[in-house]
């Protein structure tokens, strides 16, 4: 079991991933144990029934934060809890720290040197069945796009190529429709200008033969 630090080596700030962050409260080396995450230790049965409530809380009010961890083929644990303070570290692509499970219990380690002030971070290691509904916000150069386990990148890109393929597709599909709609809007608007001339035209013609009846008795009258 690591050993820890007699104080703590985090604190907690106001992260521009998400809401609150853990942040390094002084400089701390690679391969440091900074944090345990701690919780309730459930059933992967009950695992499963509150991370599916979740994620239907989340669907109907817009959020609903989960923070259950697996810990072995058997049990995970829960950290919504007050007094775990590491279900605060948030996702990044490019994390600086990594989770290990020594003897059933889950360690927060740095995986590199981390200066004072640095948000710390791990990668949360999610599936990939339900990568749309989790956008990462890290902000890294590596960042994918959504929290997955950086095994699944590969077949992530390439979902993510097809899909960019499609909306690219459609958009295309969809401005030649507006275009061909416009074109038919300024069809529609010729017919109509040649209709009105055409209308006018025999208006006018109409007009000019009913001043000529009545101008022609005039004219004989004048003759006489």
């Amino acid at each position: 079991m690591p050993a820890a630090s007699p104080q703590p080596l985090w604190i907690v700030r106001r992260s521009s991933i998400h809401h609150q962050g853990l942040f390094a409260r002084s400089d701390i080396p690679p391969d440091t144990p900074v944090i345990e995450y701690i919780g309730e230790k459930i059933t992967k049965a009950e695992s499963d029934r509150r991370g599916q409530a979740l994620l239907e809380q989340s669907r109907e009010t817009g959020g609903a934060a989960v923070y259950i961890f697996s810990l072995n083929s058997r049990y995970d644990i829960d950290g919504a809890l007050t007094g775990n303070p590491a279900r605060l570290i948030n996702h990044s692509c490019d994390p600086n720290c990594e989770a290990f499970i020594t003897r059933g219990r889950v360690w927060i380690y740095s995986k590199r040197a981390i200066a004072k002030g640095e948000e710390l971070t791990y990668n949360y290691g999610f599936d990939l069945d339900t990568w749309d509904d989790h956008p990462c916000r890290c902000g890294t150069d590596r960042c994918i796009g959504y929290i997955v386990d950086e095994d699944h990148w590969p077949k992530l890109r390439r979902i993510l190529k097809k899909r960019d393929a499609a909306a690219q597709k459609l958009a295309a599909l969809e401005a030649r429709a507006a275009e061909l709609q416009r074109q038919l809007d300024a069809l529609d608007a010729e017919a109509g200008v040649k209709k009105v001339v055409k209308t006018v035209k025999k208006q006018v013609k109409t007009a000019v033969k009913t001043a000529v009846k009545k101008a022609a008795p005039a004219q004989k009258r004048s003759r006489k």
